[in-house]
């Protein structure tokens, strides 16, 4: 028997209804369950075929379970260790080498010293910042961010620098993102699902958090369409993710990828609405059955992106 898990945490809708989407398939030898964590012994398998994760980004212990997981044959949805690589900042420049437009962005140091540091500890780092540099590449109103957060945690708007100072100084040992405001005329937040399949939805982030899905969306052109199509699996195949989202905001014509590092995304049906939520559960539904029916015995069945095979091949 194939043994599909999914491991999450305060959500309600989406978990359940996913288990009952792979379970009322009724593919020969498949079943799916809430994953079940008790003992954790290193290099012993946790029973699992396959796992989606959508909630060990807050919970370490997680982390280092599904880990351990992995390396004993259970493809991990998604693939815990380059979660735990990855960031924002590094999106934005794999993003350019793959040649999907984003902002403008700068990466800066944390506001306050790391734990057990000093200032001998940033003997390396050029001090004052060139600030006017800085500034004048990203320009304003900009966008001050973490660069590896999530959930629209600790983000400003600045129109200038003596608010883009205010904010820094809020920021603590927080490591941030000075990006670009892109003002858009279109917004869209795209699923993508196994690095192929894909769902388009109109989106619009300056709204509260439960009116941001666009209900009676317009039609946009073919042309628009397949660009936001393509550049959303170039991304997911650099990266390897196979359960995330996109974020693009359209300018003149042209997608910007604005946040694209989202693999635990929000697939609430009160959040996202039916019709998303329907595409959601069947096609990780889909997925997952996919996964356990070519899952090898005790060999890696994790995704790796190509930024990553193709940095082995070289």
């Amino acid at each position: 028997m194939k043994k599909i898990g999914i491991l999450y945490g305060q959500e309600n809708t989406f978990p359940p209804a996913f288990v009952d989407r792979v379970n009322s398939k009724g593919e020969a030898g498949v079943s799916a369950e809430a994953v079940k964590v008790g003992k954790v012994m290193q290099a012993v398998p946790q029973g699992y075929d396959v796992i989606i994760d959508r909630i060990s980004q807050d919970v370490p212990f997680y982390r280092a379970m599904l880990k351990n997981a992995a390396i004993t044959g259970t493809a991990v949805i998604n693939n815990p260790f380059w979660w735990t690589a990855d960031d924002k900042f590094f999106n934005n420049a794999l993003a350019e080498k793959t040649g999907v437009p984003v902002p403008k962005t700068v990466i800066l140091p944390s506001n306050v010293h790391p734990p057990d540091t000093n200032s001998n500890s940033f003997r390396n780092l050029e001090y004052p910042m060139d600030w006017e540099a800085i500034f004048s590449y990203v320009g304003f109103p900009a966008y001050f961010k973490p660069f590896a957060g999530g959930g629209w945690k600790n983000v400003y708007r600045v129109e200038n620098r003596e608010q883009f100072f205010n904010a820094y100084n809020e920021t603590g040992q927080l490591v941030m993102m000075l990006q670009e405001e892109i003002v858009f005329t279109d917004y869209f937040r795209c699923y993508c699902l196994d690095r192929r399949d894909v769902h388009i939805m109109q989106y619009d982030p300056r709204q509260p958090h439960e009116g941001r899905y666009v209900k009676n969306p317009q039609a946009k052109t073919k042309k628009l369409m397949d660009t936001l199509n393509d550049y959303v699996l170039r991304l997911n195949n650099s990266l390897g993710y196979d359960f995330n989202t996109v974020e693009l905001a359209v300018r003149d014509g042209i997608p910007y990828a604005i946040d694209f590092c989202n693999p635990a995304p929000d697939a609430d049906v009160n959040s996202v609405g039916q019709e998303n939520f329907e595409w959601i559960v069947e096609a990780a539904a889909n997925m997952a059955i996919r996964r356990a029916l070519s899952h090898r015995e005790g060999k890696n069945n994790l995704t790796w992106g190509d930024f990553i095979i193709n940095s082995v091949k070289e």
